[in-house]
C-alpha cells in the first residue's frame, strides 16, 4: 500500500517530548515504512517544508532532526503534468494551500493514501478521497 504522510505527520516522527498529539499514530506509520509493510511517497517539496518549521521552532537542533528524517530514505515522487493539474485542482476546488495539496495530488496520482494531521484539510478535502486523517489511521 502506498501511503504519502505529509509535513504534519513527518514531524511527529522527530520532534522532541510527548506534547504532540497522535504521535503515537505517526511513529506506527513510519514503523510500517521502515518494515517494507507500506511504501512511503512524498513530493519533494516535503524537505523545504519541514525544513522550514525544524529551523523555526528548533534552530539549534534543525539540523539533525531533518537528517534524521532524510535517513529514512522516503521515495520522491516525480512530479509530472498530471500531479501539477491535481494539485492546482484541489488547491482551487477545495481552498486549500497548494503546498498541502501537493502531498495529496501524490497519493490521488499513485493510487494511495494521503495521511494527515491537518484536520482542517480533511474536512475541506475529503469529497476528493484518498484520504486519512493521522487520528483515524491507526484504526485502519
Amino acid at each position: 500500500m502506498i501511503v504519502t504522510p505529509d509535513a504534519s505527520v513527518l514531524l511527529k516522527w522527530v520532534l522532541p517530548g510527548d506534547d504532540e498529539q497522535d504521535t503515537d499514530a505517526a511513529l506506527a506509520l513510519r514503523d510500517e515504512g521502515v518494515a517494507g509493510t507500506l511504501d512511503l511517497v512524498v513530493p519533494q517539496l516535503w524537505i523545504y517544508e519541514v525544513g522550514n518549521t525544524l529551523a523555526r521552532r528548533f534552530p539549534d537542533d534543525a539540523d539533525a532532526l531533518l537528517a534524521s528524517l532524510a535517513d529514512f530514505g522516503l521515495t520522491e515522487a516525480r512530479l509530472d503534468a498530471g500531479w501539477r493539474e491535481r494539485a492546482v485542482s484541489l488547491s482551487v476546488t477545495y481552498g486549500v494551500a497548494f503546498y498541502d495539496a501537493a502531498y495529496h495530488a501524490v497519493a490521488l496520482g499513485l493510487g494511495g493514501v494521503f495521511v494527515t494531521a491537518d484536520e482542517r484539510y480533511v474536512r475541506r478535502a475529503t469529497k476528493a478521497g484518498s484520504i486519512s486523517s493521522l487520528r483515524l489511521w491507526r484504526t485502519r
